[in-house]
């Protein structure tokens, strides 16, 4: 079994807490090994290390500083099968798809890159009479992130890279299910010429993250959750004074009009419906088809598609489509809200609840599962499934379809396909959702966009990655000067202007 640790000030080191969590191999079911869960006194210390080496990274050039995020990029191109390699491991999902979670990521090292443009300031020359007035963007000081389980290397790396780009130091507790990667990642960085103490991975459960609410000296957080975890950390950390950022729940709907490229339609919703075993914010988790006629055409072509794909350990390669659930009670879970959905009337029309897989029997599977005449009320609609398991909603009319995007409490992404570009912008002008495909199911920014929900799928004022991102993690300073002329002027007693 694997003793697995923290990365505190540049190498690994045992946990100090006594306090252990299993990690789990989701396809076979067994612990593959234990990660220590950090106290808040070992918080404390990774917070003393980065406060330590901080100021002198701020105080590097920002070109300097790209040039670590550059040679980061280098060694993540190297390392691509050892890093999903390991991810999958952990997590279950498939080989390509784990190398896709780190490519997103090292996308936006890419764009990190540039952090020099996007930290310049801005100048006025003569604001007033001999008066100069400019901006400049300074580093928060120590910033801290918050990651989920289902994107060990994605995430983490669109809240570090932006944030020590910036000239911040930055402490990483990544999800305690698959922390391997995570410190992967940390080691590269310091490979690439990251100072020791600037990333620091901390792992751990509610007492290192309460810990990280709490510290006085962490001034930003970024989180990605569920939404009820996601208001705990924004209501907490606001109240301690910290800027904060956090991305909650979802339940992205698709909607296909009765013109739409019915084949392109299904192939999208199979992909983003059932990738990763539906493990994705961004998921497709309900397919709204217009007028009858759409929705038999749908199902008719949909499900043959759903009981053919292929579930397997990450180790069968290119013969699987989607992997295991990550944990046990991830399992029940899933498996509970689809008992739920047949309880309250919808139709399963692909049911997964008895996949079984030779050799792999105690492994977290669920296959894939389809339902029909789903509506408003049930809970398979209204609550984020994170699962394979997709949810088709009737509509009769395209406001009906629209409303019912916009009538839930989760607005993180939503879809259309349809040939008709005036349907395509009233939908897009409308929706409040805050990420929109149009014939694009999975609508992720690319990483010199802004990537974010609206509703109750984030809170906070600004985006993950992006311009955002360096806005994030910087304050404005503005500097007002005049340099004396040698003519006395004498004291000044009202409000000054500029006029």
């Amino acid at each position: 079994m694997q003793e697995m640790c923290h990365f505190i000030n540049g190498k690994r080191v045992a946990g100090t807490s006594g306090r252990f969590a299993d990690v789990f191999n989701p396809a076979t079911g067994e612990v593959q090994g234990r990660v220590p869960l950090a106290s808040a006194a070992e918080l404390d210390a990774a917070v003393q290390g980065a406060m330590a080496v901080q100021p002198k990274w701020a105080a590097t050039n920002p070109q300097r500083r790209a040039r670590v995020l550059m040679k980061f990029v280098e060694l993540l191109n190297r390392d691509m099968d050892k890093l999903a390699e390991a991810l999958s491991r952990e997590h279950g999902k498939t080989i390509p798809d784990a190398k896709g979670d780190v490519i997103r990521g090292l996308e936006v090292a890419e764009f990190c890159i540039g952090a020099p443009h996007l930290l310049k300031g801005e100048f006025t020359d003569g604001a007033g009479p001999g008066i100069d007035m400019y901006s400049m963007r300074q580093p928060i000081g120590i910033a801290a992130g918050i990651t989920p389980f289902n994107f060990p290397a994605m995430i983490p790396m669109w809240k570090f890279c932006p944030a020590i780009a910036a000239g911040n130091a930055f402490i990483l507790k990544p999800s305690e299910r698959d922390p391997s990667v995570p410190i992967m990642l940390a080691e590269l960085m310091i490979e690439a010429g990251l100072p020791a103490g600037i990333l620091q991975v901390v792992n751990g459960d509610k007492e290192a993250v309460d810990a990280i609410l709490d510290h006085p000296e962490i001034g930003a957080i970024g989180f990605v959750g569920s939404t009820p975890i996601a208001e705990y950390i924004y209501g907490r950390g606001c109240s301690n004074g910290k800027r904060v950022q956090c991305f909650g729940g979802a339940k992205n709907h698709m909607i296909i009009m009765p013109d739409a490229d019915m084949d392109q339609a299904v192939d999208a919703l199979v992909g983003a419906g059932y990738g990763a075993a539906g493990e994705r914010c961004m998921a497709i988790s309900v397919a709204v088809p217009v007028g009858e006629e759409t929705a038999n055409r749908l199902i008719e072509k949909l499900a043959p598609r759903v009981e053919a794909l292929k579930i397997g350990p990450y180790t069968a390669g290119n013969d699987v489509d989607f992997g295991p659930l990550v944990t046990a009670d991830a399992q029940r879970r899933v498996l509970g809200l689809v008992d739920r959905g047949v309880e309250q009337g919808a139709k399963l029309v692909v049911d997964g609840r008895g996949f079984k897989m030779q050799g792999y029997e105690n492994g977290f599977f669920v296959g894939a599962c389809l339902f029909d005449n789903v509506t408003r009320d049930m809970d398979i609609y209204t609550q984020e499934i994170f699962g394979p398991v997709l949810s088709t909603v009737r509509a009769k009319t395209y406001e009906e379809a629209l409303s019912l995007a916009m009538d839930h409490e989760y607005g993180n992404g939503t879809a259309i396909f349809t040939r008709d570009g005036d349907t395509a912008r009233d939908f897009a002008a409308r929706v409040n959702v805050g990420m929109v495909g149009i014939n694009v199911p999975i609508p992720v920014p690319l990483a010199y966009h802004t990537f974010g929900g609206w509703k109750k799928s984030a809170f906070g004022d600004l985006n993950q990655h992006g311009p955002d991102a360096f806005r994030f993690y910087t304050r404005t300073k503005t500097v007002t000067a005049r340099w004396p002329s040698g003519t006395k002027e004498g004291a000044e007693f009202s409000i000054p202007t500029m006029g």
